[in-house]
């Protein structure tokens, strides 16, 4: 059970402010805020070479936590600036060719679909989007109907940026591992609120994020590449960390996944980031999943029973992600009102899930992201201020 006292006395800013955007980037417990401002002073008194030399082994730790997190091995561990870089050192790594097929889902996101449609462009790859099951979910049996020798990778958005859905990674891992497929998972909005297994999962990358439901800081990421498939990728960009130079014309990458890393990083970021998955390993991930999906399940139904509001999720088991429309407001005039009387939520436009969007005509949505530390009267909070805002 969480001690939900000492967790919201680890967020002092829960005290100011109902917040509930962690999908964008979630409030840091202050023992990761701690751990970069401590590495910032020792950086400012003995040098940031000195500092990381001295604090070497919590650095190193940060693979190890990590790799718990995902039930891997800190060996197939990158640590990278960002989500989005973890991803495009997976993709880019991959080699296409003219006619090969990329397989993706209807909410795909943006920076991972522009990335295809570049590779396509390059080499003459082709992206197929396999079409939704009726729940909005990615259609496994469609999936599977869409395998043949020409499919070189398969790569979804496990939880998209809004809609609430939670895609069907584990099934997916099935179709993926019984062909020989790649299979590409991000994971941006999924660390941190639910169990992340990547031998369950049957991944092969995993991409995710520092700063949102796993409340580490911003410019943080992570890469998981199976080890067995690792071996097979030579990075789109190296320098002599990834690849020591080891002759006057020969490189040779690392055997481990700090192959897709590069030499210079933010150590402080990367210390908060080690804090922040410890203190959610620590709460224990059952939990905060359980949490998660009790404070969304409360804000869904708060919301059905609001005149003009219409919930815009999909899938049989949604997440945390809450995402709605108000008739007669628009979503960003909604957050400013949420925002003046002391709530944090955020909107989402179409462009960020183009294909979803079109498919169901959505405008902008407004997104409210519940987390483990928010309480039940914080839910009902903004379901009270939301029925206040008249339908026009």
């Amino acid at each position: 059970m969480l001690d939900l006292d000492q967790i919201r006395s680890d967020t002092p800013a829960v005290s100011r402010r109902t917040y509930l955007h962690n999908a964008g980037a979630a409030l840091m417990p202050t023992v990761v805020a701690a751990a970069m401002k401590e590495h910032i002073d020792l950086e400012s008194e003995i040098g940031g070479y000195a500092a990381s030399d001295r604090e070497s082994g919590r650095l190193d730790a940060a693979y190890g936590s990590v790799a718990r997190l995902l039930n891997a091995s800190p060996d197939e561990i990158a640590l990278v600036e960002n989500a989005t870089v973890a991803w495009q050192m997976a993709f880019y790594s991959l080699p296409f060719r003219k006619g090969d097929r990329i397989l993706t889902a209807e909410a795909e996101y943006a920076a991972n679909y522009v990335a295809f449609l570049q590779v396509a462009k390059r080499t003459g790859a082709v992206v197929n989007v396999v079409p939704s099951d009726p729940s909005g979910e990615l259609d496994v049996q469609a999936l599977e109907g869409m395998i043949d020798e020409r499919v070189k990778l398969i790569a979804i958005t496990w939880v998209p940026t809004n809609g609430g859905l939670v895609n069907p990674a584990a099934a997916i891992g099935k179709i993926a591992r019984a062909h020989g497929i790649p299979y590409l998972l991000d994971a941006c909005q999924a660390v941190g609120q639910m169990e992340v297994d990547v031998e369950a999962i049957g991944c092969d990358m995993l991409s995710a994020t520092g700063r949102k439901f796993l409340r580490g800081p911003r410019g943080t990421g992570f890469l998981y590449v199976r080890r067995a498939l690792m071996q097979q990728l030579e990075p789109p960009m190296i320098d002599h960390f990834a690849a020591p130079w080891v002759s006057r014309n020969e490189y040779r990458l690392r055997d481990d996944a700090r192959r897709f890393e590069n030499w210079e990083n933010n150590y402080a970021a990367r210390l908060g980031l080690g804090a922040a998955v410890d203190y959610a390993l620590k709460i224990g991930i059952g939990p905060i999943a359980q949490r998660c999906r009790l404070l969304a399940g409360r804000l869904r139904g708060g919301l059905a029973g609001i005149r003009g509001v219409t919930i815009r999720d999909l899938g049989r088991m949604p997440g945390a992600i809450v995402s709605f429309t108000m008739d007669g407001h628009e979503a960003e005039d909604i957050v400013r009102s949420a925002a003046a009387a002391g709530i944090t939520i955020g909107a989402s436009d179409p462009a960020s899930t183009r294909i979803d969007a079109e498919m169901r005509s959505l405008p902008d949505v407004v997104r409210a992201s519940p987390h483990y530390y928010n309480t039940e009267a914080e839910v009902d909070r903004l379901i009270a201020h939301l029925a206040t805002l008249t339908p026009r």
